[in-house]
């Protein structure tokens, strides 16, 4: 209860409404920009082509550095000298991982909405805070007058960068960002379950069905079936209520995700996880699906 306390308290501030309001369209519309082309940087940077989110594993750049950095400067502190030049090296890797990690990071940040948005938008200045301060440590490090007060300045930026260190893992713990939203239906039909007649699932549209527990989408384009989870893996948007497009794809109506209705895989961001896909047949004048055994094509 007390940390619910503290996240309500930092995201409640109106000023983050209308950065997130100027900032966020203004990224999306920069990718739109760039057509083809663009959606291509834009899944990379998710990434679509990694099977996860890409943003995590750069951060592990400067927060691994910058912590050598931390233990190398506090033996420099103790007199060793020796450390001195590690030291300085590290804060210069960090700065470079710092780069990549919010480029990716922003790029996921404009996939999200409501408190997230606002909770990542207080990590992403903690972030721009920690990396000035490194940055002005990096460049004071060269002047021996100044190392202490280049010590003093990475010190505090490590301790901004452990703050945001730990919203970011509330953003994926209990915000759920980035996780996979369809891990939390672990029965899938191994054999054929009914889910709906035939004849109430008209061409060219989408439907939500159950398979038991398991919400299911139903598509049928072009007079061919298709079956695949109904919740968006990247934040749950239901599927029914997105767009069928005309090459058997689905788009979720909440972030733009694009699914293969063939084999569920990932065709645009932001999602980065497939959809688990069904096998489709009927039988006696029923829509049967089970979880599909083999990859389609």
């Amino acid at each position: 209860m007390e940390r619910e306390t503290f996240i309500n308290t930092i995201t409640e501030p109106a000023w983050l409404d209308k950065i997130g309001d100027a900032v966020q369209p203004a990224i999306l519309n920069s990718f739109q920009a760039g057509g083809k082309t663009g959606q291509d940087i834009k899944d990379f940077l998710h990434g679509v082509w990694l099977g996860h989110p890409l943003h995590p594993a750069i951060t592990d750049v400067p927060v691994g550095a910058w912590t050598a950095a931390a233990v190398l400067d506090a033996l420099e502190l103790l007199g060793k000298n020796t450390y001195a030049k590690g030291a300085d090296a590290a804060v210069g890797i960090g700065l470079l991982g710092a780069v990549g990690a919010a480029v990716s990071g922003l790029t996921d940040w404009t996939a999200t909405s409501q408190r997230t948005r606002k909770l990542g938008l207080v990590h992403a200045l903690l972030n721009v805070g920690a990396t000035a301060l490194y940055s002005t440590s990096y460049f004071l490090r060269r002047q021996k007058h100044t190392r202490k007060t280049a010590i003093g300045l990475a010190m505090l930026g490590y301790g901004l960068v452990s703050f945001s260190a730990y919203l970011g893992g509330h953003l994926v713990y209990n915000e759920q960002v980035g996780v996979d939203h369809n891990l939390q239906f672990v029965d899938y039909p191994k054999d054929f379950v009914a889910v709906l007649p035939e004849n109430e699932l008209p061409d060219n549209t989408l439907r939500c069905v159950k398979a038991g527990e398991v919400p299911v989408l139903l598509a049928k384009k072009n007079g061919v079936l298709y079956a695949i989870a109904h919740t968006c893996s990247h934040m749950g948007g239901p599927l029914s209520e997105g767009e069928l497009m005309d090459d058997a794809c689905v788009r979720c109506p909440w972030h733009g995700s694009v699914f293969s209705l063939k084999d569920g895989s990932v065709v645009d961001g932001p999602a980065t996880v497939p959809q688990p896909n069904f096998d489709v047949r009927v039988t006696d004048g029923q829509i049967e699906v089970k979880l599909a055994t083999s990859p389609k094509v």
